[in-house]
């Protein structure tokens, strides 16, 4: 044991040149213990962007990619100058831009609080029970969901009426996005009450002797110690405001709510897969794509300077 220790020590010791070295001598092992993972990544992220072109094409199943009529940015011009451009594109910005408003803060709240809980016992209780809901699937949620507010179901009972929550537009983002919250915010804790551990246990011992109170204790000893990891899910967060779920949201939706529930996912499963317009759909999935990249550039870059030049 003590000998195995002594070569571990050892190997820590060494110069980056010596460790260069013995990763050219034995770069087979590193080869083989990549491959996997490269393989998977090329044949499932990267080989299928070669579908991109079908945005380009007008294009015919039996053609295939390489046959298709080319017809440039027409699909492009075509959503673009549509009429429910805005409404879809809008729809899809207040769900994702409110649920990043509503939904981000709630993980480091509920981080915070258990971690001012200091019986073991009970906080793994609490964790157990806002940790659940993240292991149910979407379609199981949504149909919770439909039943609670169904117009016979629990709340309506509750406040004794028969309002059905679901045929209204006005009270679809409110629904997505609790839903959402409720299902994903004690899992999305974890990350930060991981960090807070890291926390200088005799700087809070001090804040304490120095008559901090709670929230100056949570500001001065508590938040430095998860700020970098906030402000990376902050930035990737927001640069996936237009990736917002398809299952959810059409899994939510009905004839009756749709002027708030028709997002470009849906449109796009809609017009590609039930309509068989491919080129089209494939052109409106780009767009979300491009935009998405802007966004997360644009918000690194923003964070990069109100955050001493630290970002992704």
């Amino acid at each position: 044991m003590k000998a195995f220790q002594g070569k571990g020590t050892a190997a820590a010791k060494r110069s980056p040149a010596e460790k260069w070295k013995y990763v050219k001598r034995h770069w087979q092992l590193y080869v083989i213990f990549l491959l996997p993972g490269l393989l998977l990544t090329l044949i499932f992220k990267y080989g299928p962007m070669g579908g991109v072109l079908i945005a380009f094409e007008d294009y015919n199943v039996i053609e295939g990619i390489l046959g298709s009529p080319w017809v440039g940015l027409e699909y492009f011009r075509r959503f673009l100058s549509s009429p429910d451009f805005a409404d879809y594109l809008l729809n899809t910005l207040k769900l994702s831009v409110y649920g990043l408003l509503w939904g981000f803060p709630i993980p480091i709240l509920l981080a915070l609080l258990l971690n001012r809980i200091r019986r073991t016992g009970v906080k793994k209780n609490i964790q157990l029970l806002i940790y659940a809901p993240n292991f149910i699937s979407v379609i199981v949620l949504c149909g919770m969901v439909r039943m609670f507010l169904s117009p016979v179901g629990p709340l309506n009972s509750l406040l004794g009426i028969n309002t059905n929550w679901m045929t209204m537009p006005e009270a679809f983002r409110t629904i997505y996005i609790a839903s959402g919250i409720w299902q994903t915010a004690g899992w999305s804790s974890i990350m930060y009450t991981a960090a807070l551990s890291n926390a200088s246990k005799d700087l809070e011992e001090a804040a304490i002797v120095d008559g901090a109170n709670i929230l100056q204790q949570i500001w001065y000893v508590e938040l430095p110690a998860i700020k970098n990891i906030i402000v990376i899910q902050f930035i990737l967060q927001a640069g996936n405001i237009m990736s917002i779920g398809f299952e959810k949201a059409y899994a939510l939706q009905t004839d009756m709510n749709l002027p708030a529930s028709e997002i470009l996912s849906t449109y796009v499963y809609k017009i590609g897969l039930l309509n068989g317009d491919y080129g089209y759909s494939t052109a409106v999935g780009l767009f979300n794509s491009v935009i998405n990249v802007i966004l997360l550039i644009f918000v690194n870059q923003v964070v990069k300077k109100l955050n001493d030049g630290q970002g992704l």
